[in-house]
């Protein structure tokens, strides 16, 4: 097994880097976030937030028709449609090159619809994450996903129990990189030091990050950044701009934490922005 490689910011060095002055948004990432159902619009919306604060170019949120306004009035930057509108939900996803399915999905039989549309639209040219109720749909239906387009999974340990059959306990790396391979898809491990397992066989460790991260909603804003990245940085290694995301989320949290007993997710997304310019 490979040796397991601490992340610094280093990473970050690595992955953002001053735009071409002849810019457009078509050129950093078609972002599509699917999730937040009618109790848990919240997820979907900062999944939304930190794609749009880590630089993504175009933001769409497919959602539960209830939350359209609060999402225009939180994010006006992003687009929406309602993910029930199985016709314009699949034409969002043939348009979008990076695709976050999960936050805040649910798992009715309305979100298992939702996730079997994605699975056979999703074009094999895009990346997609899949985070939160997304796993555990996928989990239950006990049937090996064989993506054909690259795959990122956001699990916490639960999740990965679920998904991988691996109880907490036994989540030691060895048996996590097995299960990951196995897959075929990247899986970032959520957890005190987040463990990243690649699909070119590389791990890497997150040294940062803390209890004054653990609040709901911290999770979905991983996923936009992660999609922001994706999105943005195609050009680099999926690795590299993996690491660098999973690690800005945590380096943004662990500055605030110097002055805040507890930093929420919408804390680190309005510190997105100011944090990135100092490596581009």
């Amino acid at each position: 097994m490979e040796t397991m490689k601490n992340l610094t910011t280093v990473c970050l060095k690595q992955v953002i880097k001053p735009r071409p002055k002849q810019s457009h948004k078509g050129n950093f990432g078609k972002i599509l976030i699917i999730g937040g159902n009618k109790n848990m619009g919240g997820a979907a919306i900062m999944s939304a937030s930190a794609a749009v604060h880590a630089g993504a170019g175009l933001v769409t949120c497919a959602t539960d028709s209830s939350n359209f306004f609060a999402l225009h009035a939180r994010l006006p930057e992003a687009m929406v449609v309602d993910h029930s509108d199985f016709e314009t939900l699949t034409q969002a996803i043939k348009q979008a090159d990076t695709i976050v399915i999960g936050p805040g999905l649910g798992l009715d039989q309305l979100a298992r619809q939702i996730l079997k549309i994605t699975l056979s639209t999703v074009s094999p040219t895009a990346t997609l994450i899949i985070d939160g109720s997304a796993i555990t749909l996928l989990a239950q239906q006990n049937e090996p996903l064989h993506p054909t387009c690259q795959v990122i999974y956001t699990p916490h340990q639960a999740e990965w129990a679920r998904l991988s059959g691996l109880a907490i306990a036994e989540q030691l790396p060895q048996a996590n990189q097995s299960a990951q391979q196995r897959l075929a898809a990247h899986v970032v491990l959520k957890k005190y030091h987040t463990e990243i397992y690649h699909q070119d066989g590389t791990i890497s460790r997150l040294p940062i990050g803390g209890p004054y991260m653990a609040t709901g909603g911290m999770g979905d804003t991983l996923t936009g950044i992660i999609a922001a990245f994706m999105g943005q940085f195609k050009t680099l290694a999926p690795a590299d701009v993996l690491d660098a995301a999973v690690y800005l989320h945590s380096a943004v949290a662990s500055d605030l934490s110097q002055s805040k007993y507890v930093v929420l997710p919408t804390d680190i997304i309005e510190h997105l922005q100011a944090f990135m310019a100092q490596f581009s």
